[in-house]
C-alpha cells in the first residue's frame, strides 16, 4: 500500500499518517525531514521544530522572506525525491507520505512520479473549515509558501493581508490539489470516523 496525502496545512494531514501507520504502512513525514535538512540554517537564530521553521522563514512581507521560501522548496523536493527513489528502488515496498501543504510547488517531474508510486488522496475542507485554517495559521503559523498570493494593500498591517489573501491561497492550491489527486476525501466525513480501516475503505471505493 503506497498513499500520499496532500491539502492544506490544518487539513489532518499528519494525523491520518500517524493512524495509517499504526495499521496500514510505515509513514514518512515530509515536515520533519525539510526540518533536519534545514536545521543548519534555523540553529543559528535559535529555531527548532516547524513552528520554528514558520519563524525562520518569516512573514511573506519581511525582506528574507523570498530567499527562505526558495530555500525551503528547495529542500522539500529534495525530501521528495528521496522517498520517490527508495519506492523506485524497492517496489514492493509500503508507505504513507504525510505531505507539506506546498507539494504542489515540487515540480511537474516530481509530481508525476510521485502520482506513479503512490496513490494520492487530497483531504479537501468547506468553506467553514478553510476559515478554521486560516484562523489557525493566525495563531500558529506553520511554514507556507504564498508564491505571489500574499499582496499587500496600503495601510494594511501584515496579519489583515494574511487574513485577506489566505482565502485566494487556498482556492488556487485547490485546484491543484484537485488535478493531482487520484481521490478526494472530505475531512468533515472523516471526522466522524476517526479509524484507519474505514479511511481506507473510502479510499477503496473512490479507485474502483
Amino acid at each position: 500500500m503506497r498513499l500520499a496525502l496532500i491539502g492544506m496545512s490544518g487539513a489532518g494531514k499528519t494525523f491520518w499518517a500517524k493512524k495509517l501507520a499504526e495499521k496500514e504502512a510505515p509513514a514518512v513525514f515530509c515536515d520533519d525531514r525539510i526540518e533536519q535538512r534545514l536545521a543548519p540554517r534555523l540553529e543559528p537564530g535559535g529555531f527548532s521544530g516547524i513552528n520554528g521553521v514558520a519563524a525562520w522563514m518569516g512573514w511573506p512581507n519581511s525582506v528574507s522572506y523570498a530567499e527562505r521560501e526558495a530555500e525551503y522548496l528547495a529542500e522539500e523536493s529534495h525530501t521528495l525525491d528521496e522517498v520517490l527513489r527508495a519506492l523506485e528502488d524497492e517496489p514492493a515496498a509500503s508507505l504513507v507520505l504525510d505531505t507539506t501543504g506546498s507539494v504542489i510547488y515540487a515540480g511537474n517531474h516530481l509530481l508525476m512520479r510521485l502520482r506513479r508510486q503512490m496513490t494520492i488522496v487530497y483531504l479537501a475542507t468547506t468553506a467553514n473549515e478553510q476559515q478554521l485554517l486560516i484562523e489557525r495559521y493566525l495563531s500558529d503559523p506553520k511554514p507556507v509558501l504564498w508564491r505571489g498570493a500574499f499582496q499587500p494593500k496600503s495601510g494594511e498591517t501584515p496579519l489583515e493581508t494574511v487574513a485577506r489573501c489566505y482565502p485566494t491561497l487556498i482556492e488556487a492550491r485547490r485546484r491543484s490539489y484537485e488535478a493531482l489527486a487520484h481521490c478526494t476525501l472530505g475531512v468533515g466525513e472523516l471526522r466522524a470516523t476517526l479509524d484507519a480501516e474505514q479511511f481506507m475503505e473510502r479510499v477503496r471505493r473512490q479507485m474502483k
